[in-house]
């Protein structure tokens, strides 16, 4: 399967949109921060890694690697502790935030359990992947083919999961169960 896959967001059958994210397979993910260059660049036109929205946590004398982006949540947490509506789906079902709107509390990013908002340290404002409008930055710029758009349906749904069980195993965290 091409790991690069095609740009634009396709339709469904009829007028509903299929929702898309950023799957990581952290199996091939060797923390090189290309990715992290790209989206700065993209969104900033600055080589600033704390102004991209995609983060890689490294620990390298424990070899952890942790590529960090939204998730697009079905419920995300962060809309919902916006005070001022700046997070919002686009056209496409795509998370986006409006930075006329935010105002930087922080809220949206204590809320998201993933760690997947930022807030940026130039303009104080909330960042979030929004899929560089159907083209991410970080996926062309990912050399080892690690990061990948995912259809939010079943098969995606389960190359999430896959990715996150992985991991997951690979550092020991366990699981509860609901």
């Amino acid at each position: 399967m091409d790991r690069k896959r095609e740009a634009g967001i396709p339709k469904k059958k009829g007028s509903s949109i299929l929702k898309k994210a950023l799957a990581i397979d952290n199996s091939r993910c060797t923390g090189c921060r290309n990715c992290e260059l790209a989206c700065s660049v993209e969104h900033t036109q600055t080589f600033n890694p704390r102004r991209s929205r995609i983060q890689v946590l490294k620990k390298e004398k424990r070899d952890i690697i942790m590529p960090v982006v939204c998730l697009q949540c079905e419920n995300p947490l962060c809309q919902e502790a916006c005070p001022t509506g700046a997070i919002h789906r686009n056209e496409e079902e795509i998370l986006t935030v409006n930075p006329n709107s935010c105002i930087g509390c922080g809220n949206c990013v204590n809320a998201c359990i993933y760690g997947g908002i930022a807030i940026d340290p130039i303009t104080l404002k909330a960042i979030k992947c929004d899929l560089c409008g159907g083209n991410p930055a970080c996926v062309e710029a990912c050399e080892y083919d690690a990061i990948s758009v995912v259809t939010l349906d079943g098969d995606g749904l389960r190359e999430r999961a896959q990715g996150v069980g992985d991991l997951a195993k690979k550092y020991g965290l366990v699981r509860e169960e609901a």
